[in-house]
């Protein structure tokens, strides 16, 4: 559903102020749940060809933002991690890389030792990470702190306390403050749909954090069930392609947790190019949050490729 009432003039005129934002926001149209839901229910029940399940399989690699957020994380587990970035499969070399590796800020200078040059991107969450729940200024010395260790990306997460009361312009103006902090680096704005219970709230928060300047909005922490739904990604994807179709600027989308297979994955990509289209099949507007989501698609690679499954030991755990 195209926002027909959403226009560049329209777009342009919005400020930080609350009473503009809420007007605007509230202004949206809403989402037709029963439609969403029965939409991405029959959207994944699309049969893939074989020579398509190929070339979903290697681009779903190739989006991939391999993480590990665990308060156990060690550089010796972000080095393994890193390694498995650059060659998934040590026995293929025409596996594609992952995008990115996702680490917390103090374990940002790791990764970034072993991905220098390679093209795979060092991401860092920050502000606060997963709850969102500190000053701005602790929120800022996050993200400085990820961004001068060498963090290419930095996924933030936003106030959902402050959005769900309706402060929506005291989470704009953090969003805009993060950007600055970030400098070169790309943000990703994490809206943690599975507490915002209500797909209006989640178009909602999609726009709010584009009109912000976000590079990328992204479904979830990983930490918060439920996560990454097709539904909810579906309305995140609608978002970004009314806004570019508002603003001319195009904007990522990345859903993170519970994408955990291979089938979860491709249907992802379907519902990508059935709803913002090809110009978002690609890792520069398409990631997906995952670990162990990429040693099943290594599987079914090498089925596809040698004919036999290879067991789940096959692959390094992450």
């Amino acid at each position: 559903m195209a926002l027909a009432a959403v226009d560049v003039e329209r777009t342009a005129e919005i400020t930080a102020s609350e009473a503009s934002l809420r007007r605007f926001l509230h202004g949206l149209p809403g989402v037709d749940q029963v439609g969403a839901e029965a939409r991405v229910a029959a959207l994944s029940t699309r049969s893939i060809k074989t020579s398509a399940k190929a070339w979903a399989i290697d681009v779903a690699i190739s989006m991939i933002d391999l993480t590990t957020l665990e308060g156990q994380d060690t550089p010796g587990k972000v080095r393994a991690l890193c390694a498995k970035a650059l060659r998934p499969d040590p026995t293929d070399p025409t596996t594609p890389q992952v995008a990115a590796v996702c680490v917390y800020p103090d374990l940002v200078s790791v990764a970034v030792e072993q991905l220098r040059g390679s093209g795979v991107r060092v991401a860092s969450v920050a502000t606060a990470f997963p709850s969102g729940r500190a000053s701005l200024s602790v929120k800022l010395a996050d993200v400085r702190d990820a961004v001068t260790a060498g963090a290419d990306e930095v996924d933030m997460v936003i106030d959902r306390g402050a959005f769900l009361a309706g402060r929506y312009a005291e989470v704009f103006d953090q969003i805009v403050a993060v950007k600055e902090a970030c400098g070169p680096a790309h943000l990703k704005v994490i809206l943690e749909t599975g507490e915002l219970v209500t797909y209006d709230n989640v178009r909602r928060a999609s726009w709010l954090a584009m009109l912000a300047d976000a590079d990328f909005i992204k479904t979830s922490t990983g930490k918060i069930a439920p996560a990454a739904t097709l539904a909810v990604t579906m309305v995140l994807l609608e978002a970004v392609r009314d806004f570019r179709d508002s603003t001319g600027r195009q904007v990522g989308v990345k859903p993170a947790g519970g994408i955990r297979t291979s089938k979860d994955a491709i249907k992802h990509l379907v519902v990508v190019n059935e709803t913002a289209g090809d110009d978002w099949l690609d890792p520069d507007w398409f990631r997906i949050g995952a670990s162990s989501l990429l040693n099943d698609l290594l599987m079914q690679r090498s089925k596809l490729t040698t004919g036999r499954y290879s067991g789940p030991d096959y692959f390094t755990l992450d």
